[in-house]
């Protein structure tokens, strides 16, 4: 077993080596400059066998500790007056369920686990729980120093802390053996990266279980993790049994390890299976048509054809916001503190939305349906990447995006000003009005960024697959200033004011970046 992990390493080291030298290739400015012997260069597979190692130890620890950080600590300043403790564990437990079924190790279809099992016909079992076993290890390492610091910073017992780790693996091993069990009963395998609604919902669930409960102060005690972790010790044990035993191992591969399950990891990469999922929702009926004219009328029908796939998922948001701002009124009506508590957050907790229009935000969603069901196939003429074409379908997809964005947005917009005025209100009226026009302003800001994105850093080749690392990273860097904004407390008229300025500055700054380079720019990646 041990020889087939030092293998599957090294495979999988050589994969991640060339993928680092590739990403390099990529780079703005110098990475044109590259030759393609780079590959070979001896001198640049150190280079790259030192990255990848830096990146094996920052994905232990580095990872673990942003999960820690974010998903849990910043969290508890949100319950003003509760057991940290217990929020702590709480946010933990619940958090911890919902990842097991989100983060298998075992059941991700990846390119390395092709190689080795389909191409090299390693056996598949030695294979498996080599690197289970590893992953495990790994998740350990990474995750007990973080538990312990920040565990017995908030008040719990160092074995409690010694014991959340342990926790998390008897968890994954549990759905993980659940699966196998599932696979000899059915014989269907479960591709962790395509979960059914019902794991979603039972993931929702855990989710809201995992912040919810702190905020009605009802929540998992030190002594009840301890009765929690023994039962799910007993059954973990016998999960891990279960998994070191089970044989069909090279069946369950074989059936996960199908093209479309694997370059589904990527996003966009299999762009096949993506336009045969969303294919089904394009209306093709002869009688859509437009009174526009020029690429005007180019986009309009694009628009209506696909307006399933726009509009359908913002409006579904528009729906549930709805409701939630209908539960929250309610609930103002019936409960004294917790309207004081709502008028409280309105006044200080608009850096908040911030996070949460970056969540709603349909930009990733409809540019990749531009690039998909249009630009994939239209970047292949030459006249389709002149400036004037270019800039007018821009203009018009600009118009489109906001729209779809302000349908959520809007709900959000009126329903906050009215949740401040029914709390108790405030004594500055201009308060009601900033928080109309910053959620407006917010949800502006994240179309213009999201298409200015695409147009400068178009990410996709003709197989729409993902080839520009610096989309990857500009997408990270965005995913996590919006989270930190979340850390943030500040009064709403002067950072809805500074919202509302930011965004017209980075709006215009924007598109003037994008009527000097989308020419250039904007084409298809090789």
């Amino acid at each position: 077993m041990f020889k087939s992990f030092i293998l599957s390493y090294k495979l999988r080291n050589t994969y991640r080596v060339n993928s680092i030298i590739y990403s390099i290739k990529q780079l703005p400015l110098i990475g044109k400059k590259l030759p393609t012997a780079l590959y070979a260069s001896r001198g640049l597979k150190i280079l790259g066998n030192i990255i990848s190692t830096i990146l094996e130890i920052l994905n232990i620890f580095l990872g673990k500790a942003l999960y820690v950080l974010l998903m849990i600590i910043a969290m508890l300043g949100v319950y003003e007056g509760g057991n940290n403790a217990s929020n702590f564990i709480n946010i933990f437990v619940f958090l911890s369920i919902a990842g097991g079924m989100l983060n298998t190790y075992m059941f991700n279809p990846t390119k390395d686990k092709y190689y080795a099992i389909v191409l090299m016909n390693m056996n598949a079992k030695k294979y498996t729980l080599s690197n289970y076993y590893y992953a495990m290890l790994k998740l350990i390492i990474g995750l007990l120093p973080f538990t312990i610091i920040f565990g017995m910073l908030n008040g719990i017992s160092i074995f409690a802390c010694i014991l959340m780790p342990i926790f998390v693996i008897f968890i994954k091993t549990i759905y993980n053996s659940y699966i196998l069990y599932d696979y000899n009963k059915n014989g269907k395998i479960k591709n962790e990266n395509t979960p059914t609604k019902g794991i979603w919902l039972l993931i929702a669930i855990f989710v809201i279980l995992a912040y919810g409960l702190p905020a009605l102060n009802f929540t998992i005690t030190e002594n009840i993790f301890y009765i929690l972790f023994v039962i799910t010790a007993i059954f973990g044990i016998i999960a891990f049994r279960y998994i070191a035993r089970f044989k069909e191992y090279k069946k369950v591969y074989k059936s996960l390890l199908t093209h479309d399950n694997i370059y589904s990891v990527q996003q966009l990469s299999s762009g096949e299976m993506i336009q045969n999922n969303t294919l089904e929702q394009i209306e093709l009926e002869k009688g859509i048509t437009s009174n526009k004219t020029g690429f005007a009328y180019f986009h309009d029908i694009f628009v209506k054809r696909h307006k399933k796939i726009l509009m359908k998922s913002a409006k579904k948001t528009a729906i549930i916001i709805s409701i939630i701002f209908l539960g929250l009124i309610i609930l103002a009506y019936t409960n004294s503190d917790v309207k004081t508590r709502i008028n409280e957050l309105l006044m200080t907790m608009l850096p908040w939305f911030v996070f949460v229009m970056y969540i709603i935000n349909r930009g990733t969603v409809v540019t990749q349906s531009m690039f998909m069901n249009c630009d994939h196939s239209m970047l292949t003429y030459r006249f389709y990447k002149t400036p004037k074409v270019i800039l007018a379908l821009f203009k018009e997809r600009l118009k489109t995006l906001i729209k779809i964005n302000l349908l959520p947005a809007i709900v959000i917009s009126i329903g906050l000003p009215i949740l401040l005025y029914i709390t108790g209100g405030t004594d500055n009226y201009i308060n009601y009005i900033i928080l109309f026009i910053s959620i407006l302003a917010m949800s502006i800001f994240f179309s213009v960024h999201y298409l200015v994105m695409y147009y400068l850093l178009q990410p996709y080749n003709v197989n729409i697959e993902m080839k520009s690392s610096t989309y990857s990273v500009v997408q990270w860097v965005t995913y996590l200033v919006c989270y930190m904004f979340m850390q943030t407390k500040l009064p709403t008229l002067y950072f809805g004011i500074a919202t509302v300025v930011f965004c017209l500055l980075y709006s215009i700054i924007a598109l003037i970046l994008v009527y000097k380079y989308a020419p250039k720019t904007f084409k298809l990646r090789i």
